[in-house]
């Protein structure tokens, strides 16, 4: 149970730490540090992807939940990528 827990906290970590990011980039002035916190937040994203295929492989997860969820994530990384590719 413990390592649910944990798996858990991680998760939510990892997502607050996405949409914190991306706040806190979004304040930046300078394009370098815009593109610097989106790119953070991208990361913490593909984190979140890694976690998911970890529950599944737990049983934490099913596959109904997990295609939810990768539709969002992979929306959400395009959006990210696109910020990021109009800094560059």
């Amino acid at each position: 149970m413990e390592e649910k827990y944990l798996l858990v906290n991680q998760l939510r970590r990892a997502a607050v730490s996405v949409c914190s990011n991306i706040a806190e980039g979004s304040s930046r002035f300078s394009g370098p540090e815009k593109k610097r916190f989106y790119e953070i937040s991208r990361s913490s994203l593909v984190e979140i992807d890694t976690q998911t295929d970890i529950s599944i492989s737990l049983g934490y997860m099913n596959q109904e939940d997990l295609q939810q969820i990768e539709g969002l994530m992979e929306a959400v990384f395009k959006m990210l990528s696109k910020m990021i590719n109009n800094l560059s």
